[in-house]
């Protein structure tokens, strides 16, 4: 018998209880950048961190520039993650060289960009679990709406708040979690 199954086995329904309820730690995800290398969230702990599912394609696809802006800005105190998504009106279509040179040739984007990922569904990237499911994060239960919407992690990588997209990135109910300058 696998040894992992034997194990699993012997849980008693409370361990069980325990596990389920426990949050997990957003550092423990993995997910890969657009070039296909892992990201080590880990390595953002002492910073705020700003999830964002972008699209090219999308009405609020200009606030890639206040992004930049925001990244710019306050780059000592957080770190702005836009994570490509096609889910809400096809608007994010193209494959990870195309998104690339969008966000680059278009807005001048140089924060960290993710691989294109699923933010709700059946195939739910488990940062996006993480991040909408109280059970896992241990704040908060939300839904993605639409492109654009954000995510803000404190700098212990706890949750702290979402903002839909109608918000944009430089807006004071935003800033306001950082220091001003």
């Amino acid at each position: 018998m696998n040894p992992l199954k034997a194990f699993v086995g012997t849980l008693t329904a409370t361990d069980k209880n325990i596990k389920q309820n426990a949050t997990e730690s957003i550092y423990d995800i993995a997910i890969n950048s657009l070039q296909g290398h892992k990201i080590d969230l880990s390595e953002f702990k002492g910073k705020k961190i700003l999830f964002v599912n972008v699209a090219s394609k999308c009405g609020f696809t200009p606030q890639y520039r206040e992004l930049q802006e925001l990244h710019d800005t306050y780059s000592d105190e957080v770190v702005v993650i836009g994570v490509p998504c096609n889910q809400f009106g096809k608007q994010e279509p193209g494959n990870s060289d195309e998104i690339q040179e969008f966000c680059e040739v278009n807005y001048g984007v140089s924060f960290l960009i993710t691989e294109k990922i699923d933010v709700k569904g059946a195939n739910q990237h488990p940062l996006y679990r993480w991040l909408t499911t109280k059970g896992v994060n241990g704040k908060q239960t939300t839904t993605v709406k639409w492109n654009f919407q954000k995510y803000l992690i404190d700098e212990q990588g706890e949750f702290l708040d979402y903002f839909y997209s109608i918000t944009k990135p430089m807006n004071g109910r935003i800033t306001s979690y950082f220091k001003s300058y």
